[in-house]
């Protein structure tokens, strides 16, 4: 048996005669997480609806479960979307109990009263839901809402689950706390998960594996080590947080070492190229160093340039430095690390990072 619940192959899908998702390929493998990452608008809810099959593509396959897909057999179509639930962003609860609301999907499946309650009595209990099963559903709280929404979903024991930002309408409390007991759900269950959120810090907690859409087109799938680390595509790096991109010139060679021309800034890395190679450099601002001239790090092993400090932007835990280093470089540092250099606007200082934290993207043209 295959390990891909739900494969992709070549879809086109169009909205009045424009393209608005292209994806050569996408497999969905059995037991994993699937974080669907992209901008709103980038084709994430689009291709949600494909995998559920709620829409046809103008070209291209769909195969679930091994077989494929024919959207005139109007029986199997709903055979296979059975196999399916989806949780929205807004949880869509009818007025009626959290229990009622739980129980609809199986009421509407036939489903006899005995195992109805059985499954729902499971849910009500994983999900921490029990002490409201008698409430409305006009009576609950964001979070209890989005609780039941997913207890409704899971009780119809899907082989694989879709999710459309469904914490996006959470205070952020209350959506860390429902992201750690989702993903213990999805652990203890092994449902098959597909998960889409415009938010990279619910992509890296979340998802086994990461789908980047940009502009409808799946642009890389990956680890979320490959994807925040080693982007593909200059796109894909501004969306996962690479704040330092310098179109650059590979120039030499050395022992594994390249040497990349920015004009205003020559950086060394580790990353696989050739000399005349034209490439954009990223490097992520939490693997750049600021430090002061006693302790500036040097050797093969560690860029160094001197800045400064031309701007300042705090947030909870530290804070966001943007550097004239002939071309703008972007770090995040701590907030006791900024009182321990005393550092404001204007401050001079060196900018270190090494050599393995550069990553080259390829330009199409110099």
């Amino acid at each position: 048996m295959s390990d891909n619940v739900l494969e992709l192959q070549n879809i086109i899908v169009e909205y009045d005669g424009r393209t608005v998702l292209d994806v050569p390929h996408l497999d969905i493998r059995r037991g994993e997480i699937l974080t669907l990452l992209g901008e709103n608008g980038s084709g994430k809810t689009t291709l949600l609806r494909l995998l559920g099959l709620l829409i046809q593509p103008r070209r291209g396959r769909v195969i679930f479960g091994g077989e494929q897909i024919d959207y005139s057999n109007v029986r199997q179509l709903l055979e296979q979307r059975r196999r399916m639930a989806a949780v929205m962003q807004e949880p869509l609860l009818c007025r009626m109990s959290v229990r009622r609301n739980v129980a609809l999907g199986l009421r509407f499946r036939g489903l006899k009263k005995t195992d109805i309650e059985e499954r729902v009595e499971v849910w009500l209990d994983r999900l921490q839901i029990a002490h409201l099963a008698e409430r409305p559903a006009s009576k609950l709280s964001g979070g209890e809402a989005q609780r039941t929404s997913l207890a409704r979903a899971m009780a119809l024991n899907p082989e694989i689950v879709c999710l459309d930002e469904p914490f996006a309408a959470l205070d952020a409390p209350t959506r860390q706390t429902q992201l750690q007991e989702f993903q213990a759900v999805l652990a203890d269950s092994g449902v098959t998960a597909v998960f889409a959120t415009h938010d990279r810090g619910e992509a890296v907690a979340l998802g086994d594996r990461i789908a980047v859409l940009v502009n409808g087109c799946l642009a890389q799938v990956g680890s979320t080590e490959k994807i925040f680390t080693y982007p593909e595509t200059v796109e894909v790096a501004r969306f996962v947080g690479v704040e330092t991109l310098l179109p650059g010139r590979v120039t030499e060679m050395n022992n594994g070492t390249a040497t990349v021309d920015c004009r205003e800034l020559v950086v060394d890395t580790n990353t696989k190229c050739e000399v005349g190679d034209d490439v954009y450099v990223a490097i992520r601002s939490d693997t750049i160093h600021i430090q002061g001239a006693h302790e500036v790090e040097t050797g093969g092993s560690f860029n160094s340039v001197s800045g400064r400090v031309t701007r300042m932007v705090p947030a909870e835990t530290h804070y966001r430095i943007e550097l004239d280093c002939g071309p703008l470089v972007v770090a995040v540092v701590s907030r006791t690390r900024i009182r321990e250099l005393g550092l404001h606007i204007g401050s001079r200082v060196y900018v270190t990072f090494p050599s393995s934290a550069v990553h080259l993207i390829k330009r199409t043209s110099g």
